[in-house]
């Protein structure tokens, strides 16, 4: 439990949430609206229960009284308990004005916004998501932020060994494993695996049939993983660094360095990624500049003087990037290609930078991904 969540009781944290929710309200509607919390709503008699919160936007058009229930953390299951509470509410009004359910939270899973946007009831979480459509009132605001972490108790599913099992768990989508058939996949310890299944399992993309050791577990959602995993991706700090060797011919450049490395025998692992690798796997490019190489942190070093790299500002063709196992994770020499090549989706996600003609690239490779989930 995070130090907030142990210092703030159930009344203090429905609080916060409220002034917060109410201030961005504030900010979204502008001067023309007042914005305000509500203390005392009337309810029809039938009502045995109170909503969290109620907020009344006023416009010179019209009045709206937004009707709140707050929650800690949400995911899907818990969609229709608040929504039905909610519901319950707006019966049981006792006020002319417009009127719409929401739910603020902590945090809120992605499952849990498509399913509250597929009920229409709006949505707030203190990441500083907002979503309210109403008639011709439409506020959508997606803000990733960093206070989400003070707040929610939700897993990072994408720093170090976890990253591995996202990794292996993509790799055998839409098949079932137990847990030590994914420990030995992503090379990693059981407690990791189930930590990040669990996680999944609460956003409902991961199914389990079974129970015991023989518990097996099946991931049902991929592209909804992997579009989490883009969008962690993008925040990610790393260390490059750039070097340049004279190759004869550049479009031989990987095979070249792959020759270089296999004769110095290199002891630790490494994988191309970028544009360059994504043309061997998917061929679109007639030419690409400069190839880049994953390998371990600590290690671009001892690899730029293996294969006779020089350090650079200028004019590199050749970028070494140091990451954890989970990029270096099934890489593979395609089809014969004296190069080993990064995974099919550590290309995708490292072709989502918008350089150049990545993005065709990456398209590319997410079609190849998504013909092989539906053929499995």
């Amino acid at each position: 439990m995070d130090h907030y969540h142990q210092q703030a009781g159930g009344a203090e944290f429905e609080n916060l949430v409220l002034e917060e929710l109410t201030r961005i309200l504030g900010e979204a509607f502008g001067h023309d609206a007042t914005v305000r919390r509500v203390a005392g709503m009337p309810f029809a008699s039938a009502a045995d229960s109170e909503p969290d919160g109620l907020i009344e936007i006023r416009t010179p058009y019209k009045t709206l009284v937004v009707y709140v229930e707050v929650k800690r953390h949400v995911y899907p299951r818990d969609i229709r308990e608040g929504v039905w509470a909610l519901n319950k509410y707006m019966r049981y009004q006792d006020h002319s004005h417009d009127a719409i359910g929401m739910i603020a939270a902590g945090s809120l899973s992605p499952g849990a916004r498509d399913e509250l946007k597929a009920e229409n009831i709006a949505f707030f979480d203190l990441g500083g998501s907002l979503h309210l459509k109403h008639e011709t009132w439409l506020i959508s605001i997606n803000k990733p932020s960093r206070r989400l972490k003070n707040y929610s108790h939700s897993v990072d599913l994408f720093t170090d060994a976890r990253g591995s099992v996202v990794h292996a768990l993509l790799m055998h989508a839409n098949a079932w494993l137990t847990g030590a058939e994914l420990a030995e996949q992503a090379q990693t310890s059981p407690y990791t695996c189930s930590v990040v299944l669990q996680e999944l399992t609460l956003r409902e993309w991961v199914e389990s049939s079974g129970g015991g050791p023989s518990k097996r577990r099946m991931l049902i959602r991929p592209e909804k993983l992997l579009d989490a995993w883009a969008e962690q991706w993008q925040e990610r700090k790393e260390k490059r660094t750039r070097w340049y060797t004279f190759v004869e011919n550049p479009k031989h450049m990987l095979a070249h360095l792959a020759d270089r490395i296999d004769r110095a025998r290199a002891d630790f692992p490494w994988a191309f990624t970028g544009a360059s690798a994504a043309n061997v796997i998917a061929p679109l490019l007639t030419s690409t500049d400069g190839v880049e190489l994953i390998v371990p942190k600590g290690y671009a070093e001892k690899m730029a003087d293996m294969v006779g790299l020089k350090p650079v500002t200028k004019g590199a063709n050749v970028t070494l990037i140091e990451r954890e196992p989970a990029s270096l994770l099934y890489r593979n020499r395609h089809a014969g290609h004296p190069a080993f090549l990064a995974s099919a989706y550590i290309l995708y996600l490292d072709l989502l930078d918008g350089r150049g003609r990545n993005k065709e690239l990456a398209e590319h490779i997410r079609e190849h991904l998504e013909s092989l989930w539906q053929r499995d």
